[in-house]
């Protein structure tokens, strides 16, 4: 027994391996997401800049495990057994979700998941624990005041972020303007000084408090001469800043790394116990068993040692170091989220990630409304000073950047100041949180939320909130049902558990690699984005339209052939699947006209006026393709699902080989799409006619079955239908490669 449950320890180890990789590609966003989207130094050397800060910060951490260990559930009224099932469930779970939400691309909060965790997996066997014991109960053996601690930290963090991210922003750009190199003569000094002070003092409270070299000697110290370190402080950083500018240096790309290594450092240092603390706490207890347990076994040994606090071995912090630096410097995913933030927070106009929603709509025509009553209230000339205040063509953005960098020392600097107060007065602030909701509230005040992409950002905003509360809910569940998966199932259920999130971490990276391999038309968008050149963005306007409206008639062929193959076999899983296909693809199309909008926006009127209207029929050919595919496939559906009466074979059979037809015109015209050949367009013409006509033959034909009286009624209406929208796919395909020939010449 004591072999499983060492063989138990090592996997939780090599858990916590894939648990930090998955954590920095969730977190890294926490500390690049500002100094990524102003473009504030090189990719590269921002991740060198944060390894650093994250190496420092897990080497330095003193390892005080504590929520792990006895933050949650009371050990002394664990057995050593119930114990290790517990924190096992937890690293399946967490392993798995974090995983799920990195290929998402979007930001989660670890300590939201470790809690919840820990929070299932104690509920699960205390209800088997008290079920089966009078003298215990609930209360007794969860600890339930640190969940609620977290649940209103959302609800505060989230809210207070936004506020103080909208105003402090706000203040800001009217100082400094969006043309801020012209106004920052004196003020540069005085703003340099108070952003590093406050990138000082939020390292000193939030990221190096639990160092090991911090004693509480010094501890007590730095409590009571704060006032006075600030003083010193901010005097010794205004000067150097002032100094640092007359040496024309960019004090806001100072603050912005500066900011990056504090943020850096503070999450290794104080997030790492979400990586490593289960797998810590799992490996204390073995020990402690392995001492003292042996006797009373497994099932008898009580962990009232894990009610003690406990240092990490260096060595373990150090690896952690290693891994969370590595990491961060080739995860692909860690990219993926960091890019959901900084396009949410763009400020211009782009591709846009999310759709729109009733409650979008809603805030912004409230908000709207709110607009214009304040517009009522404001003297004219004060919303005249104000706007020229906030004349974004005077915006000073690097190359590609999605922000400048006034807003990015803001973000960076209150989301460091509002870490440090929450942690001085034991809120339980999460980064994640609060990171991304100043991001988003700094966004808003800089108005880069136009009326245009309000609707689009505002969804985003509100999906990935939504997903944090999603992540305590599920994270909750899982582990609910795991532990006692485990608990019940023994060393059996412990090795399907584990093959299963193999499985499932294998497959995520397949799908996710599948999944960017078709996204390779968003590298080609984003790149037209940043251009400037209109001979090159028409060049990559055409080669993303090609991609575009080849994918589409991909799509309209094989779902064509599935639906009718499907309904001449009368299988009813195929015509909902493809019925489904459809109804995705009329939202994917959606975004596709967003950003073809937006992109051909960037044309300059002479090529706007020559091509535009192409590149839109193009569009709303490719629309009516897959709406006329879901209008054949709708009745199809109804027909079949109702059980009504077959297609005769004879309506079969001539149906079936027009259809083949259509297939070859389709596969042939999406080649030549694609290829940008147009040169025997001709020849799809003819194929086109003929197959129009033999169309119009099986109509004719179908009208003289209805007035002979032979055959079904219901039958022939859904045979003409279908007919009819195949007209017009094949009408509509051939007018799309017309017009896209115009548009690629």
């Amino acid at each position: 027994m004591e072999t499983i449950y060492l063989g138990i320890v090592i996997f939780l180890f090599v858990l916590a391996i894939f648990d930090l990789v998955v954590g920095v590609s969730n977190d890294a966003v926490n500390f690049l997401q500002s100094a990524v989207g102003a473009k504030a130094a090189p990719f590269r050397t921002v991740v060198i800049i944060a390894a650093i800060g994250v190496f420092i910060g897990a080497s330095l951490s003193n390892g005080m495990m504590d929520i792990a260990r006895h933050g949650i559930y009371q050990p002394e009224h664990f057995y050593f057994a119930e114990i290790m099932t517990i924190l096992l469930a937890v690293m399946l779970t967490d392993v798995v979700l974090l995983d799920l939400f990195n290929t998402l691309g979007l930001p989660t909060s670890t300590t939201v998941s470790m809690v919840f965790e820990l929070l299932g997996g104690t509920f699960a066997l205390s209800l088997v624990k008290v079920w089966g014991n009078d003298s215990l109960q609930l209360g007794q053996l969860i600890n339930t005041d640190k969940a609620l601690q977290v649940i209103m930290g959302i609800f505060v963090s989230v809210a207070i972020a936004f506020f103080f991210g909208m105003v402090v922003q706000w203040l800001a750009r009217l100082i400094f303007t969006f043309n801020y190199k012209r106004h920052e003569r004196w003020s540069i000094a005085l703003f340099g000084g108070i952003a590093a002070t406050s990138i000082i003092y939020f390292m000193l409270i939030k990221g190096l408090k639990d160092s090991s070299f911090m004693t509480p000697e010094y501890k007590a110290w730095i409590h009571d001469n704060t006032l006075l370190l600030i003083g010193i402080f901010m005097a010794f950083f205004t000067v150097l800043m002032q100094i640092l500018h007359w040496l024309k240096v960019n004090i806001f790309r100072v603050v912005v790394l500066m900011g990056t290594f504090a943020l850096a450092l503070a999450f290794a240092g104080n997030d790492l116990v979400n990586f490593i603390g289960v797998p810590l706490a799992g490996y204390s207890s073995y020990i402690d068993y392995m001492h003292n347990g042996l006797g009373a076994g497994a099932d008898g040994f009580l962990m009232t040692s894990l009610c003690g606090s406990a240092r990490t071995p260096w060595i373990f912090l150090f690896g952690a170091g290693v891994i969370m630096v590595y990491a961060l410097a080739t995860s692909k995913k860690a990219h993926n989220v960091i890019k959901t933030s900084v396009d949410l927070a763009r400020q211009d106009e782009g591709e846009e990630n999310f759709g729109s929603t009733p409650i979008a709509r809603t805030l912004v025509r409230t908000s709207l409304a709110l607009a214009n009553g304040m517009g009522k209230i404001i003297p004219p000339q004060t919303q005249q000073w104000i706007n020229n205040r906030f004349c974004k063509d005077e915006a000073i953005l690097e190359g590609g950047a999605a922000f400048d960098l006034v807003r990015a020392s803001v973000n960076l600097v209150l989301a460091g100041l509002l870490i440090a107060v929450g942690t001085s007065l034991k809120l339980p602030l999460s980064t994640t949180y609060v990171t991304f909701m100043v991001a988003m509230g700094s966004s808003l005040a800089d108005r880069a939320w136009g009326r245009d992409s309000a609707v689009y950002r505002i969804t985003g905003v509100l999906s990935v909130i939504s997903g944090w509360f999603i992540t305590a809910g599920a994270a909750f569940t899982i582990c609910f049902f795991v532990t006692m998966l485990v608990h019940f199932g023994g060393t059996t259920a412990i090795v399907v558990a584990i093959a299963l999130v193999v499985f499932m971490l294998i497959r995520s990276q397949v799908m996710y690699r599948q999944r960017k391999a078709k996204e390779k038309g968003d590298e080609v968008m984003r790149h037209l984005m940043r251009s400037n050149d209109n001979a090159e963005i028409l060049a990559l306007l055409r080669q993303h339209t090609r991609d575009a409206l080849a994918d589409v008639l991909e799509f309209v062929q094989s779902n064509f052939e599935l639906t009718v193959r499907s309904f001449l076999k009368e299988n009813l899983r195929g015509l909902r699947r493809a019925m489904g296909s459809v109804k995705f693809k009329k939202q994917q199309l959606k975004q596709m006209k967003r950003e073809g909008t937006v992109a051909a926006c960037r044309l300059d009127s002479h090529t706007i006026l020559e091509k535009g209207l192409y590149y839109y029929q193009g569009n709303d050919f490719a629309s009516e393709l897959v709406y006329s595919l879901g209008r054949l496939c709708e009745p199809c559906l109804e027909h079949v699902d109702n059980n009504f009466s077959p297609l005769a074979e004879e309506q079969k059979l001539e149906f079936h080989d027009v259809a083949e037809d259509m297939i070859y015109l389709m596969q042939s015209c999406r080649l030549r799409l694609s290829s940008n050949s147009y040169g025997e367009l001709d020849e799809e013409m003819k194929k086109a006619a003929i197959i129009l006509e033999q169309l119009a033959n099986l109509k004719q034909k179908e009208l003289q079955r209805i007035q002979d009286q032979t055959g079904s009624i219901k039958v022939s209406m859904v045979y003409l239908t279908m007919i009819q929208e195949a007209h017009s796919i094949v009408n509509y395909t051939i007018n799309l490669l017309k017009v896209s020939r115009k548009f690629q010449e």
